[in-house]
């Protein structure tokens, strides 16, 4: 493949595109996915006499919503191929699993895209809305990909983490209702819904250690960590069943204890309380 050419210093879509390896036809597919909604307010504010045209109101969004559509649809091939006794509703559950936000923040760190982003000058970036935009950066870059070198080479760009990461992300979707367990756990225990809580969250940003502690009753039942929050609040959570489960044996208290059931005394001809009449004729 032909080596893209070395990028302007500045240009934030060129030297994407040679982060990527890729070359683009059209590299203002590449630079419109990498431009956030909020640049749109600074263009407003620039130009406060006229309105805005069309290509200066855009962003990334349009992109993205493509971009989420074709890595469905790879996502999807990928496991029909991969698992051909499937049921639909295993695949759909497996779908969901390799595109979960969280699994293309962590795709979109590796890359460093959050270095290439275009964001506005006012925009307060938490931690939550960074996610947001890695996330939804990714699924536009997929978009512009696909768009300029067509399905293939979106197939090809998607499936080195596809490959790679697939059987960990399924793995972890298996074991991914401990959550959902302890909810009901405390609401029949506690009738009170656990609490999720970070603690820490540590290391560079493509490749974050978080520390979740998770409290029912405002007291400390798990402590769990992961590369992310979900699957350090899903260890957390594990944790807490597993000492629910030994301290309480999950017995009720004697106040809602089902009372014993009265086993039923055998009839014998000789009662007579115990005949049976119901099926005598009445002349």
């Amino acid at each position: 493949m032909t080596q893209p050419a070395p990028p302007r210093e500045g240009d934030n879509a060129e030297r994407f595109a040679a982060r990527l390896g890729i070359e683009f036809h059209d590299l203002g597919l590449l630079r419109l996915a990498l431009m956030h909604r909020s640049t749109v307010q600074d263009r407003a504010n620039a130009n406060p006499e006229r309105e805005l045209t069309l290509a200066e109101r855009s962003s990334n969004e349009r992109l993205e919503f493509l971009g989420d559509s074709v890595l469905g649809y790879i996502v999807a091939e990928y496991l029909y191929k991969a698992f051909p006794h499937a049921s639909e509703g295993a695949m759909t559950a497996q779908r969901v699993a390799l595109v979960r936000a969280e699994q293309l923040v962590r795709w979109a760190r590796e890359l460093e895209l959050g270095d290439y982003l275009s964001l506005g000058q006012g925009e307060r970036v938490t931690e939550g809305a960074r996610d947001r935009m890695l996330a939804g950066a990714f699924e536009a870059i997929v978009a512009a990909i696909a768009l300029d070198r067509g399905l293939r080479e979106a197939r090809k760009f998607l499936r080195r983490y596809i490959d790679r990461d697939a059987a960990q992300a399924l793995a972890d979707e298996e074991i991914a209702n401990a959550k959902g367990k302890l909810q009901e756990l405390a609401q029949e225990k506690f009738r009170l819904a656990p609490v999720y809580g970070v603690i820490s969250a540590e290391g560079p940003d493509h490749a974050r250690t978080f520390t979740v502690e998770v409290t029912i009753d405002e007291q400390p039942r798990g402590l769990g960590v992961g590369s992310s929050k979900r699957t350090a609040e899903q260890a957390a959570a594990r944790e807490a069943l597993a000492a629910l489960r030994e301290t309480a044996s999950l017995k009720l208290p004697p106040s809602i204890e089902p009372a014993p059931r009265k086993r039923r005394r055998k009839s014998s001809p000789t009662d007579s309380s115990e005949q049976e009449t119901e099926h005598v004729p009445i002349l």
